[in-house]
């Protein structure tokens, strides 16, 4: 699974999680203000680094963000679908697919942090940048988020499997879906009761130790990139 954290020793790991946030949302901001083909493949090859730099493959992050791609795709059909000749119309369908291809960049960008950033030093940077009750709150939500959904989708590939298992795959698409959905919810209600009780037994805390965060000479070119990224979008 690549959309989870792994250690390395890769430029990107070593980054503080400051600044690749910083990274992130400079980039996120030059992909709505550059939705153009030029725009977009200038950002298309420095996505490609960051992947590069993050060693995460291209297809096979694709193939785990397979669910997000479908539903980048579908506005772009709809959109050139006509009822005339010919049945697609690519003029109608072009602003679609230059905003949707953007969506997915900045998602394919994201999915390098979430590989290169342990969830405590996540924690750690939304409590710097976010202080008070307010940001103890959204870090641990984060946190929550990032521990849980993996476990989520293995406990989906599990019912999965022992339903192929069973034959389940020779019964009808819509008792198939309802046999997962049902499975995956009792899955998730049971383990969000567990971790609650887990966090009462360890008398959970809202103001937990976090690693500190120290800025290196490594982040220098993080910080550049976040500047021209941000002055690309201003200009």
């Amino acid at each position: 699974m690549t959309l989870t954290y792994k250690p390395a020793g890769t430029i990107a790991h070593r980054l503080d999680p400051r600044s690749k946030l910083g990274v992130q949302i400079a980039f996120a901001i030059a992909a709505f203000a550059h939705t153009t083909l030029g725009g977009l493949a200038v950002l298309t090859a420095l996505g490609g680094v960051l992947l590069a730099v993050a060693r995460l493959p291209v297809g096979r992050t694709l193939w785990e963000l397979r669910f997000v791609v479908v539903l980048v795709t579908l506005p772009v059909l709809i959109e050139g679908l006509t009822w005339d000749t010919p049945p697609f119309s690519v003029a109608e369908a072009r602003g679609p697919a230059l905003a949707s291809y953007r969506v997915l960049l900045i998602v394919l960008v994201s999915a390098t942090y979430v590989r290169s950033t342990p969830i405590r030093d996540s924690e750690a940077a939304i409590r710097w940048a976010i202080p008070g009750k307010a940001g103890r709150l959204l870090a641990t939500g984060v946190a929550l988020v990032f521990r849980f959904l993996p476990v989520l989708r293995a406990d989906l590939a599990a019912t999965r499997r022992a339903m192929a298992a069973r034959l389940g795959s020779e019964r009808p698409l819509t008792e198939r879906m309802e046999l997962i959905a049902v499975g995956g919810l009792q899955r998730a209600f049971g383990r969000a009761d567990r971790l609650a009780l887990a966090m009462n037994a360890r008398c959970f805390a809202w103001n937990p130790t976090l690693p500190d965060l120290r800025f290196s000479r490594v982040d220098l070119p993080a910080f550049c990139l976040t500047g021209a990224l941000l002055l690309w979008a201003a200009l």
